[in-house]
């Protein structure tokens, strides 16, 4: 039984390999640049490569063997794991499917429904787009390139002061003041926040665990750094969660982080970086213009609704 074609969208990992090991067994490997780029394993005696050979005619229309290769990079896992000699009539019988589902569409007119071709021209816009980020990005995330981010950003450079604290928040300042006072009266924290306290650390006495002046609201960490160990702040700390008691446990200067540990984040930055970098460009000379939800001009004192806070434990970050 065939597999329908909808299964195709479930997954990008690459089955080329497979399948072009499978073509090369039966004497058919495309040429680099054509295609695909396996050739004929040392010493075999098989007939000459094509170019990239046709796999398969629908209704006239050829389907290459690279089209085979496309098609296999959107299998579902469990397809991915079959031998060779079953994947490929598998794949042949895919896109065999994909075309006769294509002409029965342009047979009934599809391709001119206004919401059809919309959707088709969203594809369209999507690849270039695609397209356009892909050849960006792609030389700022090679191990080179990231090995000499690390290399600026991290490399030979301190590690950044982290403070162990813990906190007591309450939804109001006169609550904290009054949690200020017994404290200062020997009361013991880590009773008070499970306590008193509203923040989910509660339960484990208010402990926030280590965390980087970067990791928290502004107000919070400027409150917390100050702090030496032992101390805690004697006045309330207010932020959108409400008032916050902070006592600061320990302070460290944790260590750069190795390539292994910062790889992911610095390929995430440069990422953005290399977008960011074609949108600049892209904002060149361009015209541009935004209108309000009725299609009226935006005006100079229009204000969009402000997002909804966040409701991180105790003003952490994620």
């Amino acid at each position: 039984m065939r597999l329908l074609p909808l299964l195709l969208s479930v997954s990008a990992l690459s089955l080329a390999t497979p399948l072009l090991a499978f073509a090369a067994d039966q004497g058919v490997a495309p040429q680099p640049g054509a295609g695909g780029a396996l050739q004929p394993p040392s010493g075999a005696s098989v007939p000459a490569p094509k170019p990239d050979p046709v796999v398969a005619r629908v209704n006239g229309h050829e389907e290459h063997l690279s089209d085979l290769e496309n098609l296999a990079q959107n299998l579902p896992d469990q397809i991915r794991q079959m031998p060779p000699n079953m994947l490929y009539p598998i794949l042949i019988d895919q896109i065999i499917d994909r075309d006769l589902l294509i002409d029965l569409a342009r047979k009934q007119k599809l391709d001119q429904d206004p919401e059809v071709k919309r959707a088709m021209e969203d594809a369209a816009n999507m690849a270039l787009q695609n397209a356009l980020i892909d050849r960006a990005v792609a030389p700022a995330i090679t191990e080179q390139a990231l090995q000499a981010a690390y290399q600026k950003e991290y490399a030979g450079k301190p590690g950044e002061l982290e403070v162990h604290a813990r906190h007591i928040l309450v939804p109001t300042e006169a609550e904290a003041e009054k949690i200020i006072k017994e404290l200062q009266n020997g009361a013991d924290f880590a009773e008070l926040a499970k306590k008193e306290s509203t923040d989910p650390a509660a339960a484990n006495g208010g402990d926030l665990g280590w965390f980087k002046k970067s990791d928290m609201l502004p107000e919070f960490a400027d409150a917390a750094f100050a702090l030496k160990p032992g101390q805690f702040t004697t006045k309330p700390v207010h932020t959108r969660y409400g008032w916050h008691v902070i006592q600061v446990l320990e302070t460290r200067t944790a260590p750069p982080p190795t390539f292994a540990e910062a790889r992911d984040q610095l390929r995430q930055k440069a990422i953005q970086e290399a977008v960011q970098k074609e949108l600049e460009l892209a904002k060149q000379g361009a015209k541009i213009e935004k209108f309000n939800l009725d299609g009226s001009p935006i005006r100079a004192t229009d204000k969009a609704e402000p997002p909804p806070a966040p409701t991180d434990e105790g003003g952490k970050g994620n």
